[in-house]
């Protein structure tokens, strides 16, 4: 009996994972996780268009990660809460790049929690409307603008993936402990802010919509899901988490690269409408 020829079937499901050529919009995309979502997209051979406000200096970032991958990575400055320039945004990729292969809407304001000094301004009863209403405009309104433009984009084009990255905190409530402070009162305690759970579960939301939307026009659309990621936290805050986590640790600023890949490529081609959530088992406990 013949042998059957394992390499060429790896080879081809290697290929799978393959992005070379296409292009992908980041929003969002000189921020911390953004920068890790351009890198794996070059590594996979893809085209990274980071897209952040000026002082975010998406350029740089772009140049960067070209240098590192050489790739053609473009850096737009772009505010994606005014639908004119998402339009704009969309008219130089086009120009540049002739199409739009990826929308990775990544982008959030991602409100940190205040000093417990300071005006308790996170706590639901004194959360300022001005914050709820820019929270919900650069990672609501954002995404809907950039899927409107760039998912009608790919429908004509007959391809194209949608991946909105949410957060574990959009399928379970933040655990406000994590963030208490000893000798504080309870009344001004500092907190998770509401915006953050609200966004992140809307962008669930709007995965499932533009999943079914566009479906039978070869555009699919998923959501990923992280959980929390080490950045430099205080050790107290690392501790709690950590004990509310199965695997005990918090996330490296890389393990979503992999994910990351694997839903714009072709190896998800039958996933749509999902959310993969990647949080070391915390969700389920």
């Amino acid at each position: 009996m013949p042998r059957r020829n394992s390499s060429n079937k790896s080879s081809a499901l290697a290929s799978q994972f393959d992005l070379t050529g296409r292009t992908a919009i980041i929003t969002g995309g000189a921020g911390l996780l953004g920068r890790q979502h351009a890198q794996a997209i070059a590594s996979a051979g893809g085209v990274p268009v980071i897209v952040d406000l000026a002082t975010a200096q998406p350029a740089r970032q772009a140049a960067k990660v070209a240098r590192d991958w050489k790739v053609s990575a473009m850096g737009v400055v772009a505010d994606i809460t005014d639908a004119t320039q998402v339009k704009n945004l969309a008219a130089t990729v086009l120009k540049r790049f002739g199409r739009v292969d990826i929308l990775i809407n990544n982008a959030a304001n991602n409100p940190k929690v205040e000093d417990a000094s300071k005006t308790p301004w996170s706590r639901l009863e004194d959360f300022p409307l001005a914050i709820w209403q820019a929270d919900l405009a650069v990672s609501l309104t954002g995404a809907f603008l950039c899927s409107r433009e760039f998912g009608s984009l790919m429908a004509r084009q007959g391809k194209g993936v949608i991946i909105n990255v949410a957060s574990d905190l959009a399928i379970i409530a933040p655990d406000q402990r994590l963030y208490r402070r000893k000798g504080v009162p309870n009344n001004r305690q500092p907190v998770k802010p509401v915006t953050y759970s609200v966004v992140k579960s809307g962008l669930l939301g709007l995965t499932r919509y533009l999943a079914t939307y566009w479906a039978d026009r070869g555009v699919r659309a998923n959501a990923l899901s992280p959980g929390g990621i080490f950045n430099g936290q205080s050790d107290e805050f690392v501790k709690r988490l950590k004990n509310l986590i199965p695997m005990g640790r918090m996330a490296r600023l890389t393990e979503y690269q992999a994910a990351m890949i694997f839903l714009c490529s072709d190896a998800s081609s039958y996933m749509n409408g999902a959310n993969l959530v990647i949080d070391g088992g915390r969700s389920c406990w």
